[in-house]
Order: structure tokens, then sequence, then C-alpha cells
């Protein structure tokens, strides 16, 4: 058993295991990115990675920039017109998987890329939403990886920019959206996933040496813990293997570039 790992590694981690051979996954750039190519290079070595630049079947010996880095295109199978990705790909029902970050969420897995504060005169002006709300829509299930802080899990989000469970309970069901949203939410303390009922985002599994006194302190909202907790598995030798020589690679390809 491996013991010597960071929170982020474990996240990642327990995030690549989340995917299976069958999955037709939409990437997202950063934390879910690491954590899809990690499944790629494991025990999911025929799972069908896109990216919203319009790559398909990508396979990156190190870990893109954005979107447009040109190392996506030189490993897919096949690049696509994004007009094509969106409309024939993913609004066309063919992903079975989006896997999202972002830099805040609510308890009903609702993520906001767009501002912090109040929008005419924000805090932060973050990036935008790019493809991730039509990611949050359309892809059969959305998986979601953050690092858990009180600057990121927050009570109420000052802007939606992508659509999780809404308010809850049925709301995506009474929007007219078929898929399932969120099913799961890997941190670097635990994992969280939605309340059967509520949608409410609840603990199921808890990372070695984290107390539930830590997500508490680091998360905006009162945490609800499933009846029967698990503990996440420790990292073994192989993941970790894998995932520290990815990132060295890259690191190695940027700082050359």
């Amino acid at each position: 058993m491996n013991t010597d790992f960071t929170p982020t590694e474990m996240m990642t981690i327990a995030a690549a295991r989340a995917l299976t051979n069958d999955d037709v996954c939409f990437v997202g750039i950063g934390a879910p990115s690491a954590a899809c190519n990690v499944a790629r290079l494991t025990h999911a070595p025929d799972i069908t990675l896109i990216y919203e630049s319009g790559t398909v079947g990508t396979k990156p010996d190190v870990l893109p920039l954005s979107i447009g880095d040109g190392e996506l295109c030189d490993t897919a199978l096949f690049t696509v017109p994004v007009p094509e990705m969106f409309r024939y790909w993913l609004q066309g029902g063919r992903i079975t998987t989006g896997f999202l970050g972002g830099a805040q969420i609510d308890k009903f897995a609702n993520l906001n890329t767009t501002v912090v504060g109040p929008y005419d005169k924000p805090k932060v002006r973050l990036p935008g939403g790019g493809g991730a709300p039509e990611i949050a829509s359309n892809c059969g299930r959305i998986f979601i990886t953050m690092a858990l802080t009180n600057r990121g899990f927050v009570e109420k989000l000052p802007f939606i920019t992508s659509m999780g469970h809404g308010e809850g309970g049925d709301h995506r069901a009474r929007l007219g959206m078929k898929t399932k949203g969120p099913t799961r939410v890997v941190t670097d303390l635990c994992i969280f996933e939605p309340d059967t009922e509520t949608k409410e985002l609840t603990v199921v599994s808890i990372h070695k040496g984290v107390t539930r006194a830590q997500i508490r302190e680091n998360c905006g909202w009162t945490v609800k813990f499933a009846d029967f907790v698990e503990g996440t598995p420790v990292p073994s030798e192989t993941e970790l293997t894998v995932l520290r020589d990815i990132n060295a690679r890259t690191k190695k390809a940027h700082e050359a570039a």
C-alpha cells in the first residue's frame, strides 16, 4: 500500500477510476484532462477521448495547455469541425460522459465559470462557459473534479454557467433535459454523489487521512454524509507512476516550448 501521495494525486486518480473502456468522454482542460488520460493509460485503454476543438479518439503523450493544443490533433483518430462536434456528436447524444471542472459549484452541482461577485461589477471575471454548458446538458452523465475549498464550494452561486441539478429534485427533467447530469463530484478530500431524490451532493467516500470535520470546514454549505461512507482506496503504484510520468512529460514539453 502506497501512502506517499498528495491530495491532488488522490483526487486525480479517484476521478480516473470513474471511467471505463466503453466511455466516449468529452474532456475538459486541466484536472479533468489529467484524470481522463490516467484512465486511458491504466484500466481503460479503449476509452474514446474527445476535446472541444473537434479531436476524436485523441491519445496525447502530454497534457494539453488548451483545446487548441496541437498535441490533441496530432494524436487523434480524426478531427472534425467544431460545429459538427457540437451538433452531430454532442447534441446528437453520441457522448456518454462529460468530465468538467469549474471555479465554483453549489450543492446541486451547478457550475460557475463566469464571474465571482455581481455580474456587472464582478470581483473576478472568469473565462466563461466555452462549451461546458452544452456538455453539461447533452452528455449522458457528468463527472466533476475540483479541490474542496470554501471559495469553490459555495451555498449560492453568483452565476450559473453550466446546469447541474438546478434547484434539485426533478428540475432537470422539468426543463426537458433527458440526460442524468452530474453523477459524481471528486475532490481532494472526498467524493460526493447526488442524493437519489433531492439531488443534493452527499459524501459517499472519504480519502485516507481525511476527517469529516475537515470536509465540513472546507465546504460552503452544511455537508450531508451518506448512511454508509466508504474509505477511498489509496492510489496504487501503477496509478501513481502513470500520473507522475505524464505530469513530468508535460512539464518538460511546456518548458521547452
